[in-house]
């Protein structure tokens, strides 16, 4: 059991990985989508694929982070991953994702803010997996990710500001 646990932490990693990678190329293939006015059936296929590797990515996530746990509890770790602050942000920053892409595709959020919301988590949750976010507690960590999340809304509308310009 105790060499699954590196296994698992890759698994966890690659998954944030994917998930970022897809969200950075959904975002670049949505504005070249949009800049005829009009998204083709070429570039909805290309869209629906970006979708499976976004899913692909948080679903490989879930699951090492599921053997995580499970690991921790087999092996009797010290301090059980439930009652730590990072756990808690990542499994809040899944969820967020999840149900604010389910809001985007049934329109129920603007394009706009829903992007730069799943954008900004795709990174959080990277970086927190990797662990190059800092140990913050959980509110530092949502504090941080609604002041981001407005950084990140500002570059994205104004880059596609400038790419959809005529």
């Amino acid at each position: 059991m105790p060499a699954l646990v590196p296994f698992l932490f890759f698994c966890q990693a690659l998954g944030a990985s994917v998930g970022v990678f897809t969200a950075v190329w959904s975002e670049v293939a949505y504005i070249h989508a949009m800049r005829d006015g009009k998204v083709d059936h070429a570039e909805r296929v290309h869209l629906n694929a970006l979708a499976k590797g976004l899913r692909f990515g948080m679903t490989l996530l879930l699951l090492a982070s599921l053997g995580l746990v499970v690991a921790a509890y087999v092996l009797q770790v010290a301090v059980q991953p439930a009652l730590s602050a990072s756990y808690w942000t990542s499994i809040a920053l899944s969820l967020l994702i999840i149900c604010v892409t389910w809001a985007l595709s049934r329109h129920k959020v603007s394009f706009s803010l829903g992007s730069a919301i799943v954008f900004t988590a795709w990174w959080f949750l990277a970086y927190l997996t990797i662990g190059w976010l800092p140990s913050l507690s959980f509110g530092s960590a949502a504090a941080l990710l609604v002041l981001a999340t407005a950084v990140f809304y500002v570059f994205l509308h104004y880059g596609r500001f400038l790419a959809l310009r005529k």
